[in-house]
């Protein structure tokens, strides 16, 4: 929708207003670029010309807009004390506008820009404020409204990018601070995010603005339970000797077992595993050995039952017990499993 006459004619106003502010020192030399930058971006948006004289004495009927604006005051009854008050930065404004080396080319680049935002055509934003970027280098609003896109379109890390080179030009553009902070949260920096809103505040001043305050808010919240993450108790593990080659439930793997006795084969001289365990005493061995998985790992480490292992696996037969038992080791490892010190060394 085009903008009505009424509009236009305010835009003309707004447009006389600022320049006036240059001429009678209200602004320094300093501030002329950028009041002229605003000043065409009005005149172009609002399809206006500040040239046309009738049409500006049209818009002012012979009154300043300040002047107006004073009339409009007084009729609301603001005392000169308020109205001195009235210029004051509100939450949310900007105390200073960030630096500009803008031209007339490179500020249409970014309005066209601005406009691709607005239609989410967030590549073809981006290609616009490249363009603009190429004009005026490292010019800060440029580099923050591609922040901007590139967090639109997903690209977070090129986001941070820009956002750090735009207020590390101007460390007091709160609104690059902004996008920093999140395109910093995007890539999972919350600390780096609570940093970049706490120092967009601080360059909002007054507190800062709600929006900036959400954004810190969050960042927090996220630094919070990360600290709760990384400080929960890690989930129960046995660190018990033998654990390692435990089966379900702290079963004890008992393939070394069977293939002591010969791989469960069961031919070559192999005894029979169920005439075996009906054997109360080789039941009360082979319950031990299950609660103890420490007392399995020596008993596969002896030499002299390793070698009948083997010979088992060859197909000899069992050896003399009594010469067996004479090794002091095994009648140590025979007793223990025989329950006589079972439980030695558990749970080391």
């Amino acid at each position: 929708m085009a903008p009505s006459e009424s509009k236009k004619r305010l835009a003309l106003a707004i447009i006389d207003f600022l320049g006036t502010s240059l001429k009678d020192g209200t602004l320094t030399a300093d501030d002329a670029e950028s009041i002229e930058i605003a000043q065409n971006c009005i005149a172009e948006t609002f399809k206006v010309d500040p040239s046309d004289k009738a049409a500006m004495e049209d818009a002012l009927g012979g009154q300043s807009l300040a002047t107006i604006y004073s009339v409009y005051e007084k009729l609301k009854g603001k005392t000169s004390g308020a109205a001195a008050g009235a210029g004051a930065p509100k939450s949310g404004e900007e105390t200073k506008p960030p630096k500009s080396n803008a031209t007339p080319e490179s500020d249409k680049l970014k309005s066209e820009g601005n406009a691709a935002m607005g239609r989410k055509e967030y590549d073809t934003a981006i290609k616009l404020y490249t363009q603009a970027l190429e004009i005026a280098p490292e010019n800060p609003i440029y580099l923050s409204n591609r922040a901007a896109a590139y967090s639109a379109s997903g690209q977070h890390a090129k986001a941070a990018a820009d956002a750090e080179l735009a207020v590390s030009i101007d460390p007091k553009y709160a609104r690059a601070w902004s996008r920093l902070g999140l395109a910093r949260y995007e890539l999972g920096d919350a600390k780096g995010a609570v940093e970049a809103y706490e120092k967009g505040i601080e360059a909002e001043g007054n507190g800062g603005s709600d929006a900036m305050k959400r954004g810190l808010e969050t960042a927090r919240r996220k630094v919070e339970e990360m600290k709760s993450a990384e400080s929960a108790p890690a989930e129960e593990v046995d660190n018990a000797s033998g654990s390692s080659r435990g089966g379900a439930g702290g079963m004890p793997d008992l393939s070394s077992l069977a293939g002591m006795f010969g791989g469960g084969r069961g031919g070559g001289g192999m005894p029979d595993l169920s005439s075996i365990m009906s054997n109360p005493m080789f039941a009360s061995m082979a319950q031990n050995l299950m609660n103890n998985p420490e007392m399995l790992n020596n008993l596969m480490s002896n030499p002299r039952l390793r070698q009948m292992a083997e010979n088992f696996s060859r197909g000899g037969g069992l050896p003399d017990m009594s010469t067996l038992m004479s090794d002091p080791s095994i009648a140590e490892m025979a007793r223990n499993m025989m329950g006589g010190g079972a439980g030695r060394g558990a749970g080391r």
